[in-house]
């Protein structure tokens, strides 16, 4: 049996020590790009290995671009083939942020024709939590071959969002909190808002109290309350840089409302071409 979307902190430890298993550590942290390694460094699920956001799941920053451009693929492919991931084997993604940066690997993996990678729910932090093992030893690390197969229909480039938008032809919903939505406040980014015409489903949305994610059917009337008569192939998900909208992708594919696709640049992207106007709560302003 594969997993494609969740695994279970029980399935994962019942497979620890199975070779056709890779798990990879995708910890980060916006404010302390070096914080992800270190925490791997002092403590990680027995046989993790471990993918940097900046170093390894994306492209070097442009003038440009977003905060965290698609990375080269063929590049990551190679990555990949390094850490022990063949086409065959499970994968599985964790990160002690409730899979909000886990998912950007689920996401690329999908894109590169991967299908067997699942997102731990609850990451090492339920683990944790579950008296589960972590450990500081390295895992010894075999190369193994692994062929991409790009899907690049799986992502939309800001011109597609326009011209979708302006056909009416997509459901474009931003993950990020409501405050940054509708321009309230904005930590990271130079300018407030959000894309005119995005609906706002922060991701956090499709989380418990305990951090698991919700029941599928839970996400699937939430979704479909969201995309009204568009069907989930028209659904477009966005945040801030590309990363944490993957979480929205993942909690659309586990409700089995498959299909839907990634602005990749996002709103970081969005606000760098002073032609794109931007929405303040009610309100369009045209640069």
């Amino acid at each position: 049996m594969s997993y494609t979307t969740l695994v279970s902190a029980a399935t994962l430890q019942q497979n620890l020590d199975n070779p056709d298993w890779i798990i990879v550590d995708c910890r980060f942290s916006l404010s302390d790009v070096d914080a992800g390694g270190y925490a791997y460094r002092h403590g990680h699920i027995p046989n993790a290995r471990y993918a940097h956001l900046n170093q390894d799941l994306s492209s070097t920053v442009s003038s440009y671009s977003g905060r965290h451009p698609l990375p080269d693929f063929r590049a990551l492919a190679n990555k990949l083939g390094a850490w022990g991931i063949a086409n065959q084997r499970q994968v599985v993604v964790y990160d002690d942020a409730n899979g909000a940066f886990a998912g950007r690997l689920w996401w690329l993996l999908r894109c590169l024709g991967h299908k067997p990678v699942a997102v731990l729910d609850g990451g090492i932090t339920y683990w944790r939590q579950q008296g589960l093992p972590v450990t500081t030893i390295l895992p010894t690390v075999k190369p193994a071959p692994f062929r991409p197969y790009l899907d690049n229909t799986a992502w939309l480039t800001a011109r597609d969002v326009q011209n979708r938008l302006a056909q009416k032809a997509l459901c474009l919903v931003d993950a990020r909190t409501p405050e940054r939505y509708l321009g309230k406040q904005e930590p990271i980014d130079p300018i407030a808002g959000h894309i005119p015409g995005a609906l706002n489903r922060p991701f956090q949305l499709n989380l418990a109290g305990n951090g698991l994610f919700l029941a599928a059917d839970e996400l699937r009337g939430q979704f479909k309350r969201i995309a009204g008569t568009k069907a989930p192939e028209q659904v477009v998900h966005y945040c801030g840089s590309g990363v944490t909208a993957c979480h929205n992708l993942l909690a659309m594919e586990h409700a089995g409302l498959k299909g839907s696709k990634l602005y990749a640049g996002s709103w970081s992207e969005w606000i760098k071409d002073k032609n794109r106007s931007v929405a303040l709560i009610n309100t369009i302003i045209q640069r």
